[in-house]
């Protein structure tokens, strides 16, 4: 959808566009990159294989050095930041709007939640990707579905899913527990993972810790597969399926299809989000999967920036770590419990306010833009200096 413009529309880049694909003048080396020394691998994957590496040291060593409640909301972030950047490569890359994230997200924690209740469970990295496999099936009949919808329509559609999906809990009540929900059998530690601890800090190997570690795994993993696929020729008819439906039509791209497909791969991220919930929650219960989980996924990547993985990441963590500081503060302030807790939504909406205003493109997003006209205006002045020496010198 053309309305739905992302940091790589901003000046300093053209696109090519060849059959069956658009090439954006950015995923190419430029003249300087090719030129100039550099220490980086030459392959994206290699250098997204390197960010990996360096962000799970930065992961442990945060795990390490923060207290329980801090691993809680690192935990917390890990299954925000999953879903949202699933919702990032949907909303960001292909131009669909969703608010039935949230139900996705359900499908992936009842799912866990029953694996996880039998009487010898299946390894947890089965469960979850049974949870992904289960949520990218849903994923993909809301996309068939949905294929042909946009704007408002869409949207409408994907809204239904929100309210309808967690209802079914409470219509199989029997099954799914209804209001009340399902407990989740959180799985424990290994002795391995004790070790692991020992040996790194000499830290205890708490249970809270554990399931931080799962999350932020799954979290770097999940980062990893859609860095490398919206880098890929995959990514780039998204963003032609995004930008211009009459050429990309015209090039042979089957719309519909690229559609689902985004729809697929967003929903099995959600799916993975929900079974990582569930686990640290502890509870699958339709009050957790409401409206207000698909508003607040839609939020976190506006406010980071509309296809940018980092940008979902920051909106996620500032959905997880703004309520508590601005609860802190205002107890700090005199307030009471209640009305402290009543001021963190009103500044999150504050806050969102001030970026749509001042950062129409999202935290990343506008960072990039400004970077990129800044490095546009710099190569214009250039050419126009050596324009100018040229004439100087002929004119001698």
């Amino acid at each position: 959808m053309s309305e739905l413009r992302t940091p790589e529309d901003a000046p300093g880049k053209a696109a090519s566009q060849a059959p069956g694909e658009t090439t954006v003048a950015g995923d190419a080396p430029s003249a300087a990159a090719r030129t100039g020394r550099t220490f980086l691998p030459q392959s994206t994957a290699l250098r997204h294989l390197l960010v990996l590496l360096l962000a799970a040291v930065a992961a442990v060593v945060i795990l390490e050095v923060t207290d329980p409640f801090t691993n809680s909301q690192i935990a917390q972030l890990s299954y925000y930041a999953i879903a949202a950047g699933g919702l990032t490569v949907l909303t960001g890359m292909n131009g669909q709007i969703s608010l039935g994230h949230g139900a996705l997200m359900a499908v992936g924690a009842y799912t866990t939640a029953l694996f996880l209740d039998a009487e010898e469970p299946l390894p947890l990295a089965i469960i979850f990707l049974a949870a992904v496999v289960v949520a990218a099936l849903v994923g993909a009949l809301v996309g068939v579905a949905a294929a042909r919808l946009h704007g408002p329509y869409l949207a409408g559609a994907t809204l239904a899913l929100a309210v309808g999906i967690p209802g079914l809990a409470i219509y199989f009540h029997d099954w799914l527990g209804g209001e009340q929900g399902l407990r989740v059998n959180a799985p424990r530690a290994p002795e391995s993972f004790d070790a692991f601890i020992g040996f790194v800090s000499g830290n205890n190997a708490s249970n809270t810790k554990w399931l931080a570690y799962i999350g932020v795994l799954c979290l770097l993993l999940t980062y990893f597969l859609l860095a490398n696929l919206v880098r890929s020729r995959i990514g780039r008819t998204w963003r032609a399926v995004r930008d211009q439906e009459v050429a990309a039509e015209l090039a042979g791209i089957n719309l519909g299809a690229w559609r689902v497909l985004a729809f697929v791969v967003s929903a099995a991220a959600a799916g993975l989000a929900g079974a990582v919930l569930a686990i640290v929650v502890r509870l699958a219960a339709p009050s957790g999967f409401t409206i207000v989980l698909s508003l607040s996924l839609l939020t976190a990547i506006v406010i980071g920036g509309l296809g940018s993985l980092l940008g979902a990441l920051l909106g996620s963590a500032l959905l997880v770590f703004l309520p508590p500081f601005v609860t802190n503060l205002g107890a700090d302030f005199g307030l009471n419990n209640t009305e402290a807790a009543q001021l963190a939504p009103f500044v999150y909406g504050v806050v969102l306010i001030v970026v749509m205003i001042f950062a129409p493109a999202g935290f990343v997003g506008t960072i990039k833009m400004r970077w990129l006209t800044r490095k546009a205006k710099r190569q214009i002045a250039a050419q126009q200096a050596a324009t100018s020496g040229a004439a100087a010198g002929s004119g001698r």
